[in-house]
């Protein structure tokens, strides 16, 4: 057993990102494991640019209401407590809405290939984040 030291939190790459973002790192896992975890904690607004994960990606919502969207333009809206899961290579986004906080908790593996983990991509549209949703209550 051992109890991992804390880092600190990091602002996460406008790169990567529109608007206020930070993470911590949870869990970056030592071989063999090849688990990643972050909290990451989103300001009003503020959401990923399109991206995808080579083993998938599960995002679990821990405050405020989580959106995440896919290219078919679904746009759910998750809720505290509520999981979703993205499968290997689909491209998503996920953010606050415009008016509260979000943060959730990001699940995913590494590669054992070397190839990349995370695949980046272009911004998330204003049109696309302001786009229909769907409401999982």
């Amino acid at each position: 057993m051992e109890l991992l030291k804390q880092q600190p939190t990091v602002k996460a790459p406008a790169d990567w990102f529109t608007g206020d973002v930070w993470f911590d790192v949870i869990c970056a896992g030592q071989e063999p494991s090849r688990l990643r975890m972050n909290m990451v904690r989103f300001a009003p607004g503020a959401r990923t640019d399109w991206h995808h994960h080579a083993v998938g990606q599960t995002l679990h919502v821990v405050e405020g209401v989580a959106l995440i969207g896919t290219r078919d333009g679904t746009v759910i809206e998750a809720h505290p407590g509520e999981t979703v899961t993205c499968p290997p290579g689909e491209e998503h986004w996920h953010g606050a809405t415009p008016d509260r906080f979000m943060q959730h908790l990001a699940l995913w593996e590494g590669t054992t290939d070397g190839s990349p983990e995370t695949t980046w991509l272009e911004k998330v549209t204003d049109a696309t984040y302001e786009g229909p949703r769907t409401n999982t209550r």
